[in-house]
């Protein structure tokens, strides 16, 4: 598990919580599914216009790249109903999924996976215009990007 809190979509926090929820308590991962449980626990929720377009949120484009072995991959984070790995949808209860979520460009991705920890570079988000996560305006962009975790924003009053 991460350090920082993650940064989610009401709308996506809303989501999840319901998935989680109505989830069947004998699945074979509950391990994981209580990461994740944690993990929105945790969460800073805003307003989908407050969230960042470099932050992966669900529906988000992703462009990671394998710190290990060098491999770039995309993936789009889905609901688990719309998960097709041959399509490179991954759903958001998968351990990969699970990692990505709230993470942004630059950041480095450090979880365990069913095969060992892997280390991710986050290269490129993107976000379709129906996500209404995806309106949010630009936040100013420095020049060099730290590849360590970002500070969660402060949270809103």
């Amino acid at each position: 598990m991460r350090q920082n809190p993650i940064l989610v979509s009401e709308s996506d926090a809303d989501r999840l919580r319901a998935l989680l929820g109505a989830r069947d308590d004998s699945a074979h991962d509950q391990a994981h599914l209580h990461e994740l449980e944690a993990e929105l626990e945790r969460a800073i929720v805003r307003l989908a216009d407050e969230v960042p377009p470099d932050v992966i949120t669900m529906q988000a484009r992703v462009r990671v790249r394998d710190l290990a072995t060098g491999n770039e991959e995309d993936y789009t984070l889905v609901l688990p109903a719309e998960a097709n790995i041959a399509a490179r949808r991954i759903s958001v209860l998968a351990p990969l999924g699970t990692a990505l979520l709230g993470y942004r460009e630059g950041d480095e991705v450090e979880w365990r996976m069913p095969g060992g920890l892997r280390r991710l570079r986050i290269l490129k988000v993107t976000r379709e215009l129906s996500d209404p996560a995806a309106a949010a305006p630009d936040e100013p962009r420095g020049a060099g990007r730290s590849s360590t975790p970002r500070a969660p924003l402060p949270a809103v009053s």
